[in-house]
Formats: structure tokens, C-alpha cells, sequence
């Protein structure tokens, strides 16, 4: 199957081999930016300029949840590599983190200065990066949703930011008169913690 998503406020799901569609479109009350499979392909996460993210059925195109609700349009919405949750940027300046199957929040929203552009998960699921553009992206705890490095700065906006397939790095992408992409290395928490506690044993 293949998902579309379009200015027309709805996403389509469509047979790959036939180029049919599959179900009644999702609708939303405004354009739909992102649509996206869950890992499993049972479930769509769609984020909308109505200031929502949904997920529907992918078979029947019904609604599995409650709206996941923002106070400004959604830019992105991405399920976890295990389907459990679902994470959503939004220019209300914040990330949230939901349960896929109940639709309720899992954290405290994450918050930036300015409108978040993306959020994604890292490989195993444990951090979220998301982008901003208060010039700045930053990496999540995906369970509690306390920050776990420092800022990572630009000098513009940032509109995307992701992590490698192993987990490692990140990039990120800029634009405005910054005009680059930087790429950083990500030490996994652990090890964060066991540098800590080496640098006190030899203090």
C-alpha cells in the first residue's frame, strides 16, 4: 500500500499494484502534511494544519484514537520504531510524545523557543531529536521527556534533524543565512553517565 497526504485535507490510502484506492479518504479540516505507516502497517499517524495529529486503521480508514491535539498546525508526526508511541512538532513550540493505542500523552510536551519543525526517534526508540526554529535542535529523554544533551545551535533555523541508522550521530539541517547541515556524535545516555561517574572516581 502507499499513503498520500494533500493540501485538499485528506490522506488516501492507495493499492501499490493497482494504484486504487483502498478506503474513504482521512479526512482532516485543513491540509495534511506528513502521513505515515506504523512499523507494523496496521496503523496511519497523519499531522494536519488543523492542529492535529489522527491515527486511523490502515484497512477500514477509521479512526483508532482521539484527535492528539496541539494549540498550532502540526508539521510531523512519526511513529516509534516498536509502534508504541507516536511523537508530533508542532509550531505551538513544542513536541509531544503519545500512546499510539490510547491517544494520551506520555510526557510533558517537549518546548523550544519557536515553532518545533520535526521529531523523530532514535533506531531503538529510547531519545527524540526535534528541530526548531529558535536555531536549535535538542535530544529528549523518550520516557520522561527531560532533555539529555545540550543545545545543538545553528545561527538560522533549523528544519530537520535525525539520527543515524545506528544511533551515533545526528544531523542537522539549517537554512536563512545559515546554510548548513552539521553533523554531531550522540553518546547513548549510558554512556554519558559512566564518563560522569569515571570522571568522579578520578577526581
Amino acid at each position: 500500500y502507499i499513503v498520500t497526504a494533500s493540501d485538499d485535507n485528506t490522506a488516501r490510502v492507495w493499492d501499490a499494484k493497482t494504484g486504487e484506492p483502498v478506503t474513504e479518504p482521512l479526512k482532516h479540516e485543513n491540509s495534511v502534511n506528513p502521513a505515515q505507516f506504523s512499523p507494523d502497517g496496521k496503523y496511519i499517524v497523519t499531522a494536519s494544519y488543523d492542529y492535529t495529529a489522527r491515527v486511523w486503521d490502515a484497512k477500514t480508514g477509521e479512526p483508532v484514537t482521539e484527535s492528539l491535539r496541539h494549540e498550532g498546525p502540526v508539521y510531523s508526526a512519526q511513529f516509534s520504531p516498536d509502534g508504541k508511541y507516536i511523537v508530533t512538532a508542532s509550531s505551538d513550540n513544542t513536541a509531544r510524545v503519545w500512546d499510539a493505542k490510547t491517544g494520551e500523552p506520555v510526557t510533558e510536551p517537549l518546548k523550544h523557543e519557536e515553532s518545533v519543525r520535526s521529531a523523530q526517534f532514535s533506531p531503538d526508540g529510547k531519545y527524540i531529536v526535534t528541530a526548531s526554529s529558535d536555531n536549535t535542535a535538542r535530544v529528549w529523554d523518550a520516557k520522561t521527556g527531560e532533555p539529555v544533551t545540550e543545545s545543538l545551535r545553528h545561527e538560522g533555523p533549523v528544519y530537520s534533524a535525525q539520527f543515524s541508522p545506528n544511533g551515533k550521530y545526528i544531523v542537522t539541517a539549517s537554512a536563512s543565512w545559515d546554510k548548513t547541515a552539521k553533523v554531531w556524535e550522540f553518546p547513548p545516555l549510558e554512556e554519558l553517565i559512566d564518563k560522569y561517574r569515571n570522571d568522579l572516581e578520578h577526581d
